[in-house]
């Protein structure tokens, strides 16, 4: 019942931010459209915890400050190391084990890496995923796992 009063509220406060017009019959239209897609949603059985991660609602916010303060300090690394002309880089493909309670975890961590300079997600398997990480350093740093410590968080 939560994601179903979430999904209103979201499409109903989207549609109000979008909406110019405040009329009688485009606000009917407008509740009719919520309704319309929230019917949709229901008979597709579309709306659950994954789809729709209400719980991630509180916790989100200081990981995404944290994932840009990381993808600012990735690119400062990489841009040091293109204008140096760094001969020492030695990438690497790292297979690294996965133990998140949920597979929206394991998204988030392979999103989170791609998101970084120097290092990409190549494949996610259940419990696993293969990395390419620009230098060692940059595969180290996975694997000391930081960025897994920040997302089992945000499942609890």
């Amino acid at each position: 019942m939560r994601y179903t009063l979430g999904l209103f509220l979201l499409l109903t406060v989207f549609w109000g931010i979008n909406s110019t017009n405040d009329s009688g019959l485009l606000l009917f239209l407008g509740l009719l459209s919520v309704l319309l897609v929230m019917l949709l949603t229901h008979r597709m059985k579309l709306l659950d915890k994954e789809s729709f991660p209400l719980h991630l609602l509180t916790r989100i916010g200081p990981f995404y400050i944290w994932l840009t303060k990381e993808i600012i300090v990735g690119s400062i690394y990489v841009l040091k190391k293109i204008i140096l002309r760094d001969k020492t880089m030695t990438p690497r493909l790292v297979k690294i084990r996965l133990n998140f309670k949920h597979r929206l975890s394991e998204v988030i961590f392979a999103n989170s890496i791609t998101l970084v300079p120097g290092t990409l997600c190549v494949q996610l398997g259940k419990g696993w995923i293969k990395v390419h990480a620009l230098t060692k350093e940059l595969a180290d740093q996975l694997e000391r796992g930081e960025l897994a410590r920040r997302i089992k968080a945000l499942e609890d």
